[in-house]
């Protein structure tokens, strides 16, 4: 298996950072890495980490950012710097437990095979958390319908923010031309991926929601993530694997 970097934004996850980096660390893979973007927590999240990284010497880091300055930033932050650091292979994931960890072994088994693997709610085997009322379901699987009928997208879950990159694939794409801040960050990141040419695979999970705290998410954000797809396509309908970036 490749070596592995997870890079985690964090907003007041004070309370779940820890049993995260416990339950990551746990699983049977090596080298596995923490690479943690705070955006100036007010709960305390960014000494927590720092904390963490001192009791953990070289498996975990740490990006203080001053202020909450969006999830897309936040990625491409620490996609860049995990980059730098020679990482092979990048993840991504939330770190309220909603992203189980215990999918990481079969994301990275299915990653020798494919450029980028997602985790995917709307393919066989997969779902939402049961405890969700059917008006959040609904408006789930419309947002991700609508996004993916808009820019023609192969995967079945185009919002899904649990994803796995190969070194070289984020390294072929235009990270300085991603402009989503928010939610839609990751429709962006899965539509510029295919149109330069890159497999995207997609396996079942389970997403369940947070365990502790409260949700990010709002109707606002999810309206303003649909006007923001249109932006998404007319920057980058026009790319094609001819477009992607030498490595």
């Amino acid at each position: 298996m490749l070596p592995l970097t997870i890079v985690i934004p964090t907003y007041n996850e004070a309370d779940n950072l820890p049993s995260l980096a416990s339950a990551i660390w746990g699983l049977p893979l090596a080298d596995t890495r923490l690479l943690i973007v705070d955006d100036g927590s007010p709960d305390g999240t960014g000494e927590v980490a720092e904390d963490l990284a001192r009791r953990y010497p070289g498996r975990l880091e740490v990006i203080h950012r001053p202020a909450k300055l969006g999830l897309g930033s936040a990625y491409i932050t620490g996609f860049r710097a995990a980059l730098g650091s020679g990482a092979q292979a990048i993840g991504q994931m939330d770190a309220d437990f909603s992203h189980a960890p215990a999918y990481l072994p079969g994301f990275l088994d299915m990653l020798e095979l494919a450029d980028a693997v997602v985790g995917s709610r709307y393919i066989p085997g997969g779902g939402v958390d049961r405890r969700w009322g059917l008006g959040r379901k609904l408006l789930s699987a419309f947002g991700n319908l609508y996004a993916r009928t808009i820019l023609g997208m192969r995967i079945r879950d185009a919002t899904g923010g649990f994803r796995l990159w190969r070194r070289e694939t984020l390294l072929g794409m235009p990270l300085d031309r991603i402009r989503s801040n928010g939610y839609v960050f990751q429709v962006e990141m899965a539509y510029v991926a295919q149109r330069l040419g890159y497999e995207l695979a997609e396996t079942p999970i389970y997403f369940e929601d947070r365990r502790i705290g409260q949700s990010k998410m709002s109707l606002q954000i999810q309206l303003e993530a649909a006007l923001r797809v249109w932006q998404v396509r007319g920057m980058h309908r026009h790319l094609t694997p001819a477009d992607r970036l030498a490595g």
